[in-house]
């Protein structure tokens, strides 16, 4: 299942994507149970999933099958928001998870032999198709990265690697816009990447049952239409079994919390010289099995 939040006619939802149509669950639900029990947002869906899953595969059945009926758009009629369009708390990142990467920014001695993680405000959140803003009058070395994101399902705390996967919600896609000057300039990251509208978001969240195995996944990042980075996330150097792991150890995880995972080689600054973003410039991440996020910097 695919997991959206959006809104209509200024009616914001929590959905479900089949196809080229979204279901807004709690109309879908009215309709076949005359029931109104469904969660108004995606952090709660994710905390009472495992209560409400029999009755979210049977609207998505319905959704499969039916014909037009009330809450079910074409995607032409809805404004996509963020999945999750308010954190609770800050982004989890992962720094340097690809070699390839590393090198690009630094050198061989850059690949890390430790979990680098720094995060993104809440602020940051946009959602698929929404403007990223460029700040002139803040960077002038705004760059992209495309990354898919771990979406945490249940609490958890001090866990082993093999027990990892099971709180995991499910996947989206992430692009961790950072002001590369700032970040050099303050040393530390969260400046640099936590600028208004620079953690785009979505356009879903894919339930893990559908993605048995997020450690091979095709990931790709264009701008205007030209291929920047291309990877797989068997590169990472670090797996989310033991992202998640080495986390929560001593952090508490909660549903609905965030972890991008690192990006590949192809960012703006690892070109000579520099390609960094523009006004106009339309970025697009793709994700096998989760789609593509797209926004236009202005």
């Amino acid at each position: 299942m695919k997991f959206v939040t959006a809104a209509h006619k200024e009616h914001v939802f929590v959905g479900m994507l089949i196809d080229d149509r979204i279901i807004d669950l709690r109309k879908g639900e009215e309709q076949l149970f005359n029931t109104s029990e469904l969660p108004s947002s995606m952090v709660e869906l994710i905390e009472r999933y495992e209560t409400l899953s029999g009755k979210l595969a049977a609207i998505h059945k319905w959704g499969q099958e039916a014909p037009k009926a009330e809450g079910i758009h074409a995607l032409e009629e809805i404004k996509w928001l963020a999945p999750i369009p308010r954190p609770r708390k800050n982004v989890f990142c992962v720094g340097k998870n690809y070699a390839d990467h590393a090198i690009e920014l630094g050198g061989k001695d850059d690949i890390p032999t430790h979990l680098m993680l720094f995060s993104k405000a809440p602020t940051t959140v946009v959602g698929h198709e929404e403007i990223v803003l460029h700040h002139q009058d803040v960077t002038k070395e705004l760059d992209y990265e495309g990354e898919l994101a771990v979406i945490i399902g249940k609490k958890c705390k001090n866990i082993k690697e093999e027990e990892a996967m099971d709180y995991v919600f499910g996947y989206t896609l992430i692009n961790d816009v950072t002001a590369r000057d700032l970040q050099e300039r303050h040393k530390q990251f969260l400046l640099g990447k936590s600028l208004d509208t620079s953690c785009p978001m979505g356009p879903v969240i894919v339930h893990k049952s559908v993605i048995k195995n997020p450690g091979t996944l095709e990931i790709e990042t264009k701008v205007n239409g030209e291929v920047r980075q291309k990877g797989n996330t068997e590169q990472f150097i670090f797996p989310i079994e033991t992202i998640i792991a080495t986390i929560a150890k001593g952090t508490t995880l909660e549903p609905g919390d965030i972890i991008a995972t690192g990006t590949p080689a192809g960012v703006g600054k690892g070109f000579n010289p520099p390609r960094f973003l523009k006004p106009g410039d339309v970025v697009e991440i793709t994700v096998e099995k989760i789609g593509t996020l797209r926004n236009t910097v202005k």
